[in-house]
């Protein structure tokens, strides 16, 4: 089979001569699967250029890919020359294209790939990459269906220091749907504003780097995609639990287009609401008649600590759940 895969103009060293990705898929009879939201980039310009997103990669860092799929990024890594390149990917029928990837690239002595058959959702990335590891990069063409739990989930991750992120210099480099990416990187009054925005930029800095056409990939999507870089602040801009936050932001966001009070409300209990409402707005010093996405990412910490404050007073509070059934009290029962 003719081979596609030589040196390529600032993209790094050359790979052994390969079969095209093409050929690679036919010769696999590979088809995207719908329902794993699976789509194939096929052009080794844009796979050379995600990886150009991630930055510099030095031959002692580590790269995670995540969902490698028939092995179009995984090529453009390989090039760059990491010490070692970690392959998590959820359908078994890829495996042996990136076994010929790796059989033909480890006896070179450059890079060690190792290829993991699972769910990047529950994979164990922490004893993958042990302490002492160079730079870890993580890289993905993201399935729509998973990217923005997985997000959220790295972002618990690094605000804990854990498993991935155990470094602080950890950084992601990965597709969105577009409207996802815009999403992620969204400023104040952006008609894109959301929970995810707030929460990406009080842990990271994301960078909107480029749009993918969805006619570049196979089959094609119904949308374009994004390429997001985000980087890990040396100083996050809170140190409150990140669960308590992030639920903060999904019950004020909970109620996008009203004031920001009806959303942060529901956190209460309806006693007494109004009255709980008016004080934490006055201590956290915020519009309470501002929308959710006309606050910035510092008006939303000072919610979340004078929330964090009010519960540390009120523990019962913390179990509220306003969308349980309410209880009703039967008027006939004898007393």
């Amino acid at each position: 089979m003719a081979s596609g895969y030589g040196l390529v103009a600032g993209s790094g060293v050359r790979l052994p001569p390969l079969p095209t990705l093409r050929d690679i898929v036919k010769l696999y009879k590979l088809q995207a699967i719908k329902q794993l939201s699976q789509n194939f980039l096929m052009d080794e310009r844009l796979t050379d250029k995600i990886v150009r997103a991630v930055g510099r990669i030095d031959v002692n860092d580590v790269v995670l890919e995540v969902g490698p799929g028939p092995g179009g990024i995984t090529r453009s890594i390989l090039r760059k020359q990491p010490r070692r390149l970690i392959l998590v990917e959820k359908d078994r029928r890829f495996l042996p294209s990136l076994e010929l990837l790796k059989e033909c690239v480890e006896p070179l002595g450059q890079t060690t790939v190792d290829i993991h058959q699972g769910d990047i959702l529950r994979f164990p990335i922490g004893e993958v990459i042990p302490d002492g590891s160079g730079r870890i990069h993580l890289i993905g063409n993201l399935p729509f269906a998973i990217s923005t739990r997985l997000l959220i989930n790295w972002l618990e991750d690094l605000s804990l220091r854990r498993k991935a992120f155990r470094r602080p210099d950890t950084t992601m480099t990965l597709t969105f749907q577009q409207e996802v990416a815009e999403r992620i990187c969204a400023p104040i009054d952006h008609s894109q504003r959301c929970r995810l925005s707030v929460m990406s930029q009080i842990w990271t800095q994301p960078v909107f780097k480029f749009t993918i056409p969805g006619k570049a990939f196979v089959p094609k999507p119904e949308v374009d995609v994004g390429v997001v870089k985000l980087i890990p602040l040396k100083h996050p801009k809170t140190d409150l639990p990140f669960k308590l936050v992030e639920k903060v932001c999904r019950h004020t966001f909970s109620m996008r287009q009203k004031y920001c009070r009806r959303g942060y409300g529901t956190l209460f209990p309806e006693k007494d609401r109004a009255d709980i409402i008016q004080e934490l707005f006055e201590l956290a010093d915020v519009d309470p008649l501002a929308r959710p996405f006309q606050l910035s990412v510092e008006e939303y910490i000072r919610l979340a600590k004078v929330y964090h404050d009010f519960i540390e007073k009120n523990p019962e509070v913390a179990l509220y759940d306003y969308r349980a059934p309410k209880v009703k009290v039967n008027s006939n029962c004898a007393v």
